[in-house]
Formats: C-alpha cells, structure tokens, sequence
C-alpha cells in the first residue's frame, strides 16, 4: 500500500486536478491520499484575516473569489451526479468561513485559535473535492486522527495516539482510495483546531504512512525531484536519481524546498522509501530517498543555499576551550528553542561563532550574554557579537568527512573571487561541509560551489 500527498501546486488548477486523477486511478492497488489546500489558498486565507482584523478588507469580494473557485473546479470535475452532494458539504464550510472573517473584523483582533480555525478551511474542502473526483474513493477526515499536544508554545504531533488512531480508521487492505486533507489537526485535550505548521500535510502523510507501514511514501510537487541546486539559480543543476535520508534532510534544512525536514523522520525509522514526483510530468523517474547503502553515488549529492542568516560571534580567551564553549552556548540556546543551523570557524584565532536564523540573532546575544555573564565579568571573555545579511551554502553528501580539506578548497575558490568567506563549517557533521558568506555574494557563491563539487556533464 501507498501513501501519495499532493502539494497545493498539484491540486490547485483544473489540469493539475486532472493529472492527480490519473495518478491515483492509475495505481494497482487502493492508497492513501493527502492533499493540501488549493494552491495559494492558505495564504489567502491568512491574509484576508489580517487584513479583516485591521478592517482594511473587501471580505464580500475576497470571499466569493474563494467561493467561485472551489465552486468552478467542483463544476467542471466533480461528476454530475455528486456535484449537488459534494456542493452541500463545501458550501455551508464557506459560510462559517465568512462568518469568522466577518468575526475578526467586528473585533479588530486575530486570535491564533481563530487563525488556525480559518486556516484549516482549506484542507477540509480540497480533500473532499478530491475524494468526489477520484472514481472511487472516500473522504476522510483528517481532524479525527492527527491529534497535537502543546511543547514549547506550539503544536507538535502526538505520535503514539496519531499512529494508535491511524491504525483504528484505517484498516488494511484498503478496499478503495482514501482521502484526506494534509496539515490539520486537533488538540488531543480540548479537540480545538490545530495545524502540524510548515510542511504540514508532507508531515501529515508520512504519520499516515509510518503507522500504517505503506511500501512507500510518494511526494507529489511541480519539479522531475531532488535537484542538485535550486535550477532557477544554477543552470547546471540536474536532477539527483537516488538520495539518503540524511543527505535529503540536510539539503532540506539548508534551503532545498522539496520537503520539509520534519517530514522525514517518521519514515526514515521505518525505512519507508520515499520518492519525489512530478505531477506535471508524471513520466518523469523523480528521486529516490531510502537509507544509505554501498549501491548510492560517491559523488556530492547537492549544494543548498539559506539566505536570511547571521553569525554570532564570542571572542576571547575562552573561545580557546572548544569543548566547554561548544557545549555551554549549544545547551544555552537549546533552553531557549533556538536553532543552531552551524558552529563555524573563523580564520581569526579567539573566537567561536553560531550561525542561526537571522530572526534569532538578537534573541541568541541575550542568551550568551547570560550565560557568559560570569566570564565577560572577568576578561575569559572580551565581547559577544552579531553579523546579520548573511547566507550559508551547504554541500552535501553522506560521509563527506572522507572528502579531505573540502572547507579549505571552496573557501580558496571563493576567495579567489574575493568573496569575504565569514565561517567555515567543515566536519562538525558526517553528511555536510558549509561556508558562510554575505548575503549579496550569495547567488554567484552558489554556482562556484556547485561548478567546484559537481563538475557539469
């Protein structure tokens, strides 16, 4: 059995809804679908609220533009005979959503609850379109069994009763196609409406699939799979036939979009295979994520590019002691819910920098400075500082520390063009090697380093 989730690209015009059609009836065996909102809608969504909240809306018109598009794909897809059917479930959805919009303009406020509730709109009204449309299939109601707790302010998923539920709606084998919405959930305690968040209907799928041991996860978008670079910025990047879990997951957290990290993790301890796919070009082989193993590629998998970082810097004495340093700022800030995204060297001796996201940057002073009041007190350390308008680029592949002296050879190539190279992360990690370079060089920092580790074909 097979898990596919279908991104909002995939379901978000009437030839894209088409394809999917063919896809799922094209399978050989009854599988489990995800899908996500129609394309852009959950933007739309957040936005008209915000702007409803500060009374600079046209909710009348935003609303029916809403209405009039899941109307016409339910027109022009949705058999004759389901059409009234499907109509009656879709319509009164919209109504409560007005009615929330109309809500927050009345109060002038947005609460997170209530975001979250108008959010979810779209899921619950994609899924059921897509469930009258395939022949055959049925609805399911993803509310009922993506449950969320509270950890750090926000709504992670409950894996062990998301799974035990799982298992009790769905049992195997499917006699028909099941679908569902991706990124909606509910509180496990209170049954309010939650969401899994970015990537949240990826991470929706792979629950479904770990719980139910599907033969493979398959994620649909609107690009042939993993590419080597993001191909709008690198024109020699090619497609990556087969990938580790690993390497996927460190592309993914340093700027590849095709899957959000998170969503990995639930497979990957099952060993669930995963493929990439195209909608659009369903012919197209896509990438294929498994564990590792002697039969993947020696070469370097890929080069992903984050923009919008900083670097956080200590300078002193202290920063001498490698270990203590490391371990006291990585705890410091794991305390807080920080990310670090790297521990990178300086070419200047005393000094231990962070990269991060630029947003955390201000955050991460306070942290450090806290933790290293007692040693800025007495001169161990000299000063803690920040450097924002910065970009990491990340070159991966799974056992990359055999590749000797790579940090140092890009950071020559780059220095050759004299580009400032602010930090260099080389062996902190099995599976990447990252240089960290300004924001404005980043573009033309990406293609050296991807012309230097992935020589064109």
């Amino acid at each position: 059995m097979k898990v596919l989730k279908f991104g909002g690209t995939s379901v978000g015009t009437v030839a894209s809804l088409r394809n999917v059609k063919t896809i799922v009836e094209g399978l050989q065996e009854p599988a489990m679908v995800v899908v996500s909102a129609l394309g852009g809608l959950t933007d739309k969504l957040i936005t008209t609220a915000k702007n409803a909240a500060a009374g600079c809306a046209d909710l009348d018109a935003e609303l029916l533009a809403i209405r009039r598009r899941h109307i016409d794909i339910i027109d022009e897809l949705v058999p004759e005979g389901d059409r009234d059917r499907v109509k009656d479930i879709v319509n009164p959805m919209l109504d409560e959503l007005g009615g929330l919009f109309l809500g927050v303009s009345l109060i002038n406020e947005l609460p997170q609850r209530t975001l979250d509730r108008i959010v979810s709109f779209g899921e619950r009204m994609s899924s059921v379109i897509v469930a009258a449309i395939i022949d055959g299939a049925r609805h399911a109601d993803s509310l009922e069994f993506i449950k969320t707790e509270r950890w750090m302010d926000r709504n992670i998923a409950e894996r062990s009763l998301t799974a035990s539920l799982i298992k009790d709606n769905f049992s195997l084998p499917l006699e028909n196609h099941v679908v569902t919405g991706g990124f909606i959930s509910r509180d496990k305690e209170s049954g309010v409406i939650t969401n899994l968040g970015r990537g949240g209907s990826d991470y929706t799928a792979a629950l479904i699939a770990a719980a139910l041991d599907a033969d493979s996860l398959e994620i649909w978008t609107d690009v042939d799979g993993f590419m080597t670079s993001d191909p709008r910025k690198v024109k020699e990047a090619r497609v990556i036939p087969k990938m580790s879990f690993v390497e996927s997951m460190e592309l993914c957290s340093f700027g590849a979009k095709v899957i959000y990290p998170p969503t990995i993790y639930p497979v990957f301890h099952k060993n669930i295979p995963i493929r990439i796919l195209n909608t659009h070009n369903p012919s197209a082989p896509g990438t294929l994520i498994t564990d590792s193993g002697a039969d993947l590629p020696q070469e370097v998998r890929g080069v992903s590019l984050m923009r919008d970082t900083a670097i956080v810097t200590v300078s002193g004495k202290l920063a001498a002691n490698v270990a203590e340093i490391n371990t006291r700022s990585y705890n410091a800030m794991t305390r807080a819910g920080m990310n670090v995204l790297l521990i990178t060297k300086s070419e200047c001796d005393g000094q231990f920098s962070l990269s991060l996201p630029a947003a955390e940057a201000d955050k991460a002073l306070e942290v450090l400075n806290s933790e290293f009041a007692p040693e800025l007190g007495d001169g161990q350390v000299s000063g803690i500082s920040k450097k924002s308008s910065l970009a990491i680029i990340a070159v991966v592949k799974e056992g990359i520390r055999k590749m000797e002296g790579l940090g140092a050879r890009l950071y020559n190539t780059l220095l050759r063009k004299d580009m400032e190279v602010l930090g260099v992360s080389d062996g902190a990690s099995d599976a990447t090697v990252a240089v960290v370079v300004n924001d404005a060089d980043a573009d033309e920092a990406l293609n050296l380093v991807h012309h230097t580790v992935i020589p064109p074909q």
